[in-house]
């Protein structure tokens, strides 16, 4: 079954970043890529910010398939190994089989430097990753979830960054390494636990 058109645009569009920068996104280039008719894009998305905020979102639609979020309730177990879990096989997937979006991410963060606009929805939709890291690390007995939350994310953006097109881009860490760093990390954060 062929996916709706925004969709299929937005696949499109992630694709074209990861492969060319933000440069090599236009909304012909859009078209070409999803075996679309000229003018489609731009029927959909006028201007280049609609088409980066439709990227944006379906960036972090793809992202979250599959993980909770801070509505659902947090999952039981131990507080500490579950956020290890969780963040770590988020970490590992962006590095590995969801690496385009990540490149098309970076992408769109460095641009959100410069675009207000573009700053406003990528903080917008962004939230919604740091208001369950509030809720985990409250599980865990952060004395400052909200502090520590955005530490833990200043953590995976730069384990992510670092992997990704950083110095340690030939080190593609596995997700044992990952838990371990994580695990040594929450400890720095919260101390040790009880």
């Amino acid at each position: 079954m062929t996916p709706p058109r925004p969709t299929l645009i937005a696949d499109a569009a992630i694709a074209l970043i990861a492969e060319r920068g933000l440069r090599g996104l236009t909304h012909r280039a859009v078209d070409e890529a999803a075996g679309l008719p000229t003018g489609s894009t731009s029927n959909l998305a006028r201007t280049r910010a609609a088409l980066l905020e439709l990227v944006l979102t379906r960036i972090v639609e793809l992202e979250s398939a599959g993980h909770p979020s801070a509505a659902d309730a947090p999952p039981p177990g131990p507080p500490r190994d579950l956020v290890v879990q969780l963040v770590a096989d988020a970490v590992h997937q962006a590095l590995t089989a969801g690496r385009a979006l990540t490149l098309a991410r970076l992408e769109l963060a460095l641009e959100a430097a410069r675009r207000p606009e573009l700053r406003a929805v990528y903080d917008r939709l962004g939230s919604r990753f740091l208001d369950y890291a509030v809720v985990l690390l409250t599980r865990c007995g952060s004395a400052e979830p909200a502090a520590d939350a955005r530490r833990l994310i200043r953590w995976c953006d730069g384990v992510l960054f670092n992997a990704t097109v950083g110095s340690g881009h030939r080190h593609v860490p596995a997700p044992a390494e990952l838990r371990d760093d994580l695990a040594r990390y929450l400890v720095a954060l919260l101390g040790p636990e009880a």
